[in-house]
């Protein structure tokens, strides 16, 4: 079963998001594991606070080092191993359809989700593996990347989805989604393309690899 663990400023977001659909169902089933942890829990703070102004001066705060850390420590020794640590970062490498198969092997994935100007640099040299990109723009955070990851790093997993949907599936082959239509068979003036309608599989094939 593949654990995902994600250190955030907003879990109640992402168990919104990631507790429904397929993820949610894959949840139920025990195909994989979703856990949050708030970051600010892990603050010694009187106000809970995790960020502070950046040395060398500049806009915007940063991310503290210390309750970042003291949540992966605490993570480490819940499940007893070492996670693979993931910062979602615009400096990172941008995932795509290749990565996610990669990852999909792995049993235990950290994600770390920054905020404010991003997270203090020792922390990252201390614990992150890797970093990873969704795109070339800017997010207000890492919660929305990391939902994207984990989302499409599990339909590689046994258990999450049905095989054959995985084949057909856009980038699984090189190739985008062929159109694809359903009942009625006109809609406003528009007819379904004759071919799907024929019963001959091997032209039906023929079509949708041309698309």
């Amino acid at each position: 079963m593949m654990r995902f663990d994600i250190m955030t400023l907003f879990p109640e977001l992402v168990d919104t998001v990631l507790g429904t659909s397929i993820i949610g169902r894959a949840q139920k089933s025990g195909a994989i594991e979703v856990a949050t942890h708030h970051i600010r829990d892990y603050s010694e703070s009187k106000h809970r606070s995790v960020d502070d102004t950046p040395y060398g001066g500049g806009k915007g705060m940063l991310m503290q080092p210390e309750p970042i850390y003291a949540c992966y420590e605490d993570i480490c020794r819940q499940s007893g191993s070492k996670p693979y640590v993931i910062y979602l970062s615009p400096q990172g490498k941008v995932f795509n359809q290749h990565k996610a198969k990669e990852m999909a092997k792995m049993d235990h994935i950290l994600l770390l989700c920054g905020h404010y100007e991003g997270v203090d640099q020792r922390v990252i040299d201390e614990i992150v593996d890797e970093e990873i990109s969704v795109g070339d723009y800017v997010l207000t955070g890492g919660e929305i990347p990391a939902m994207v990851l984990i989302d499409s790093v599990s339909r590689y997993i046994e258990g999450v989805l049905n095989k054959d949907s995985i084949k057909e599936e856009s980038f699984s082959n090189g190739l985008l989604e062929y159109p694809q239509y359903t009942r009625p068979e006109v809609f406003e003036g528009e007819k379904v393309p004759e071919v799907l309608l024929s019963g001959n599989h091997q032209n039906i094939d023929k079509w949708r690899k041309e698309k």
